[in-house]
């Protein structure tokens, strides 16, 4: 009687995670060890993964020399690739699935913002990519920062290779969100066919270098591969903030969109630099969730005190059976951004009230 309670308790859990209810703050657990990945010698950001037909974890990843400072993502990340066979690690690397190929690529110096995903049997890399002058410096190189496109390389497996594209499957349109750069893609197959991104979009309206305002541009494609068609209204805004979110990650559920993004300055949670839940019935017009609050900056480790973070961003969720079961972001010490690692903090089914 007991365990048929309980399995009625957690389908009613479900179904109401299914239908409005997600509550990030009761669905986190505790990390184990296993799942904080690091790469040596390697600044390491932008964790995404994907469950390959050989039955293993593939994690692709951000990573460029921890000697040339945080800053030079913009100039020399390459997006690399580890294996386990765990969902939570551990991880151990096995190649880079996007290196540099030459600076006269659009995407031949910088590939970054990784987010894998499988359609029909095949796997699709999203991804940032960028070109210029190759030169790491201590705060932006901007010539690669307004350089930004967004690009997709295809394969049959995860073990690649990968297929890369002569030109980005997204670059920007002048007098638009994104006339300046773009980055930050994320996708979800539509319930009625076709495909739905979200990308950061930056304009020209502000002074440059910087730009701006930055805001999230809303596209859809009949394919995976694209073309993509933008949508004209920018998402996850806020009156009178030129930035105020960015690293968006979406997906479909039951019966509506998510999307977590990072919250610059607690605009939408009201708890400070946070990760913020928003929801859509069309993936068009989005409005923030009944449960806000994804994660503040801090870790709870299984066997391990609790962590305050500089950084917790990147979010990217890994489904099995159309649940979500990690939430993995890239994660920064307070006081250490140059020790970034990538975390899979694990999510339980909702507990149901008592």
């Amino acid at each position: 009687m007991r365990a048929i309670l309980a399995t009625a308790l957690t389908v009613i859990a479900s179904h109401t995670l299914a239908l409005g209810d997600l509550d990030f703050q009761r669905i986190i657990r505790p990390i184990p060890a296993s799942a904080k990945f690091e790469d040596p010698g390697f600044i390491v950001w932008c964790g995404t993964m994907v469950k390959g037909k050989d039955g293993k974890h593939h994690l692709f990843y951000s990573r460029w020399p921890r000697s040339l400072g945080h800053y030079a993502w913009v100039t020399h990340s390459e997006v690399a690739h580890a294996v386990a066979e765990s969902p939570s690690g551990p991880f151990r690397f096995v190649d880079v699935a996007l290196p540099a190929r030459g600076a006269e690529h659009w995407d031949g110096l910088c590939t970054h913002n990784p987010t894998v995903l499988e359609f029909d049997g095949r796997y699709y890399l999203y991804y940032m990519g960028n070109t210029g002058d190759g030169k790491a410096s201590k705060d932006l190189n901007w010539t690669h920062r307004n350089n930004q496109r967004i690009g997709v390389a295809v394969a049959d497996t995860p073990n690649g290779p990968w297929k890369r594209m002569d030109q980005p499957l997204i670059s920007p349109t002048p007098g638009f969100h994104d006339a300046l750069c773009l980055a930050n893609p994320s996708v979800t197959r539509r319930p009625e066919g076709g495909y739905l991104m979200v990308y950061k979009a930056v304009g020209d309206k502000k002074k440059k270098p910087f730009g701006g305002p930055v805001v999230h541009v809303v596209a859809t494609s009949e394919s995976p591969a694209g073309p993509f068609v933008k949508h004209p209204n920018p998402v996850f805004t806020k009156p009178g903030e030129h930035f105020a979110a960015e690293d968006p990650f979406i997906w479909r559920g039951e019966d509506r969109y998510w999307a977590i993004v990072k919250d610059f300055s607690g605009h939408f949670t009201g708890k400070g630099t946070s990760l913020a839940l928003f929801e859509s019935a069309d993936g068009i017009d989005w409005k923030l969730a009944k449960h806000p609050l994804v994660s503040t900056l801090e870790l709870v480790w299984k066997d391990a005190p609790k962590q305050a973070l500089l950084k917790l961003e990147r979010p990217q969720l890994f489904f099995e059976n159309g649940r979500p079961t990690i939430l993995l972001c890239a994660a920064a010490p307070a006081g250490k951004l140059e020790e970034s690692f990538n975390v899979g903090i694990p999510l339980g089914a909702p507990e149901p009230d008592r």
